[in-house]
């Protein structure tokens, strides 16, 4: 932690709260990477490695164990999206295109990662010392399952990054993480506005006649 304690060293104050360089530029690497993402663009994926990393460190800094140790998982998780965007195929083994989740297998996914969030809120209040076990747990689990959705170019990682970002927003007010709130807050309305531009994609490909 020494090597980064000047990136922790507060720039400015908001709300009370002091803002460290390090979650300024975390900030700047997330916004950067959802517009990738909005854009189809693989930059994306590398940006969210970036992002996740600093923002470990951020939370590391801010004794928030648990938080920080689940980013490890969005690294790699991202490092999987990344190879996905490059080189996945779909039934049929064309290359990844954006396109719709079969109704029966979103609501399949829906009640996985709605099962899975008490068990991992279990996990964090026995397995460190996180005074939001839950809360924690509700927007990590869908996270994941958003991550896998945009890996795979389905549109309904969007609808599920609102529902994270909403979570998320109330999460770090509670921690008084301001900066990162004003992040999450931003990413909802463009969470929103993905959407539509994946719709918009999604219909376009299915108009495409086959090759």
């Amino acid at each position: 932690m020494n090597l980064i304690e000047p990136l922790l060293t507060p720039a400015f104050g908001l709300l009370g709260s002091p803002v460290s360089w390090l979650e300024i530029v975390a900030f700047g690497l997330s916004v950067w990477m959802v517009f990738c993402n909005m854009r189809v663009d693989p930059l994306a994926w590398p940006l969210a490695i970036a992002a996740s990393v600093l923002y470990g460190l951020l939370f590391a800094g801010s004794k928030l164990y648990g938080e920080a140790g689940l980013q490890v998982v969005f690294v790699l998780v991202a490092a999987w999206g990344w190879w996905q965007w490059r080189h996945g195929t779909q039934d049929g083994g064309a290359p990844l295109a954006v396109r719709h989740l079969a109704r029966v297998d979103g609501l399949k996914l829906f009640a996985l990662t709605l099962a899975a969030w008490p068990l991992l809120g279990a996990l964090l209040d026995h397995a460190t010392d996180s005074d939001v076990p839950y809360l924690d747990a509700f927007p990590t689990t869908f996270s994941l399952t958003g991550q896998w959705l945009l890996g795979r170019k389905y549109v309904e990682n969007w609808p599920t990054w609102v529902l994270v970002n909403i979570a998320s927003v109330g999460l770090f007010a509670v921690k008084g993480l301001w900066l990162t709130v004003i992040l999450y807050t931003l990413f909802l309305v463009l969470a929103v506005v993905g959407w539509r531009a994946w719709a918009r994609l999604a219909r376009g490909s299915a108009r495409r006649p086959a090759q």
